[in-house]
């Protein structure tokens, strides 16, 4: 009978358990694949049996991932240029996405997701307070500029954030120099900010209207939130 080497103890495997553990293995514990030694050379092994061979089967610890901090996302007016001449020395390619991302929902997780496939680092600029009042009226934002900030640093898909004060974000792309510029919603590259477009394309990036997701929207919510 095959047995199992674990950190401390020994456990004996009974056929049904053997086939299930050498099953193809797939998806993210792919990895944890067991190995197969001959008992003769394992330093936990079963008396072997005269008429079989005897194995001991040892399965790799499981790969420890870094604890990842969201906050360490959050990047500050300083720290920006910083983070761009790493990702630019590393090689990796830079998108850059603005808005108000006041009241995360369905149609902001799918269009980040989307923007991401398009370079290697997503970096989202949120309108600060101010001008997030301005653009929507003075009810909003419902949650403040460092709020939407973090919330915006713990999705997967967002490698980094940073507050903008701008009315616009051309002083953003000009430190920033994307290799793509996303926006979102109705916009064409016709209607979109023209100064942005013509600073992006000038330095050698390309700008891409992506739509959003229909019925999914902030202002729609806060409508179904009204008594």
């Amino acid at each position: 009978m095959p047995v199992f080497a674990g950190r401390s103890s020994i456990y004996r495997l009974s056929l049904i358990s053997w086939k299930k553990l050498f099953q193809p293995a797939s998806g993210p514990q792919s990895h944890l694949r067991p190995v197969l030694l001959p008992a003769s050379t394992a330093c936990l092994q079963d008396k072997p049996h005269p008429a079989r061979k005897s194995f001991v089967a040892i399965l790799p610890r499981p790969l420890k991932m870094p604890r990842m901090n969201c906050r360490d996302k959050i990047l500050s007016p300083e720290s920006l240029p910083a983070w761009r001449e790493r990702a630019r020395r590393s090689g990796r390619t830079v998108a850059v996405t603005n808005g108000c991302f006041d009241l995360l929902h369905a149609g902001h997780v799918t269009y980040l997701e989307s923007a991401k496939q398009h370079a290697d680092l997503l970096l989202v600029a949120v309108n600060a307070d101010a001008t997030v009042r301005h653009l929507k009226g003075p009810g909003r934002p419902l949650n403040s500029q460092d709020d939407r900030a973090l919330v915006l640093a713990a999705l997967q898909s967002v490698d980094a954030v940073i507050i903008f004060h701008e009315s616009d974000a051309t002083r953003l792309l000009e430190t920033v120099r994307p290799d793509v510029y996303v926006k979102g919603g109705d916009y064409t590259l016709d209607t979109i900010n023209q100064p942005e477009r013509r600073l992006v394309e000038r330095l050698g990036g390309k700008v891409i209207i992506m739509p959003g997701v229909p019925g999914k929207s902030t202002t729609a919510l806060v409508g179904k939130m009204a008594p």
